[in-house]
């Protein structure tokens, strides 16, 4: 068997341009190249796809659970492998199983989980993100309110060390709970600071972006919301040109229409991404689960405690993708670029992830047409195909 692989039979988006009749190339894992078809070298093995286009891998940077799994109900690797799992069928072959509110041995365990997946190199593993608990209770959403509360000396060395031992680590943090100090040495350990579940002012949301946070967690949800007088943080996010932020993008979390305005208004080289804030309900027909001793109902598109607070999103990337098409009218490249490089540029790993480009990691999924996922590839290996 050569070590080399030629996908042909479908369009290319690079990340950037289109390509026609032409081949990716794949060599140990990584992009060796797209050429035309006519130019494949005859060592090549061949893959034929029936039509349809090439992308890249989409990236989720926020997700709770998947395939029946809730990443808090059982912080480990086995856990972490059945969530990566369950989202590729929708296209994602990059995740950061995501931790939200909850114990300091809880979040041990998580962080314990996500180094020895780092070390088997569980495919579509990227890191972790850890969602509170230093959050603020004026916007804990589906937060515990009891596990809540300020980093301590404490809880900055185990972030610290985290940040330094996974491959990549994002701390939620409300901009008025941890000090700018804290924010500095987080970012300086390496972890993606974002800013999320704040009911702060614009002012101290950009005194948070100023000593190193670089992204928003779930833009518009759980957040101080813009004023005439006060910005707030989503203000804060849209004025600051280096700030990266997540958006949920179901029609239920967010308005069509502030999600417009917001992708009008922010500037770069900071982009709106998407992602899933998932629970364990995708890839499954599970309708009811619990979280912390509360129960998580799936109802009309959306998942809810009992007294109807959004407890995460029955979301996934080919929908949220299909979703900015068809909805908001974004361009197809525009699309698959939220879903893609614009959150492997938030983390830091757009020189290996979210595009096709030579050198990349080979990670890509097979649309149809009609934009739905046909197959799934991982650094070079197809780890999911739908039936024929």
């Amino acid at each position: 068997m050569s070590d080399l692989t030629a996908i042909i039979g479908a369009r290319i988006f690079d990340g950037t341009a289109w390509h026609d009749d032409a081949a990716l190339l794949i060599e140990f894992g990584h992009v060796a190249g797209i050429v035309e078809s006519a130019a494949v070298p005859s060592r090549a093995e061949r893959v034929v796809l029936d039509g349809g286009m090439v992308v890249p891998g989409f990236i989720d940077l926020q997700v709770n659970g998947g395939g029946g799994v809730l990443f808090n109900n059982a912080p480990s690797l086995d856990a972490i492998r059945s969530i990566c799992a369950a989202h590729a069928p929708f296209g994602t072959t990059a995740l950061l199983p995501t931790l939200i509110t909850d114990s300091v041995e809880v979040n041990v365990s998580a962080i314990a989980a996500g180094v020895a997946a780092a070390e088997q190199r569980v495919p579509g593993f990227l890191g972790l993100h850890l969602e509170g608990p230093h959050l603020a209770l004026a916007r804990k959403g589906t937060h515990d309110p009891a596990l809540i509360r300020p980093m301590d000396d404490s809880d900055l060395a185990r972030l610290v060390e985290a940040a330094k031992t996974l491959p990549n680590l994002i701390c939620t943090v409300a901009a008025e709970t941890v000090t700018p100090a804290q924010i500095a040495q987080l970012a300086g350990a390496g972890a993606v600071v974002s800013i999320g579940h704040s009911d702060t002012s614009y002012a101290t949301a950009r005194e948070a972006f100023a000593a190193g946070a670089t992204m928003a967690t779930h833009l518009f949800n759980a957040m101080s919301q813009m004023g005439n007088r006060e910005p707030g943080v989503v203000g804060a996010v849209l004025d600051e040109p280096a700030v990266f932020a997540g958006l949920i993008a179901d029609g239920i979390h967010v308005h069509p229409a502030s999600i417009g305005a917001a992708l009008r208004a922010k500037r770069g080289p900071g982009r709106i991404f998407l992602v899933t804030d998932a629970m364990s309900q995708t890839g499954t027909e599970i309708e009811r689960f619990t979280l912390n001793g509360r129960e998580i109902v799936r109802e009309n598109g959306a998942l809810r405690l009992a007294d109807g607070t959004l407890a995460g999103a029955d979301l996934d990337m080919i929908d949220a993708v299909n979703f900015m098409i068809d909805v908001l009218d974004i361009a197809l490249e525009e699309a698959f670029r939220m879903a893609a490089l614009y959150p492997a540029e938030a983390l830091g790993v757009a020189d290996r992830f979210g595009h096709l480009g030579s050198g990349a990691i080979a990670s890509f999924v097979h649309l149809s047409g009609d934009r739905q996922v046909k197959s799934t590839w991982i650094a070079g290996d197809r780890v999911w195909a739908a039936a024929d």
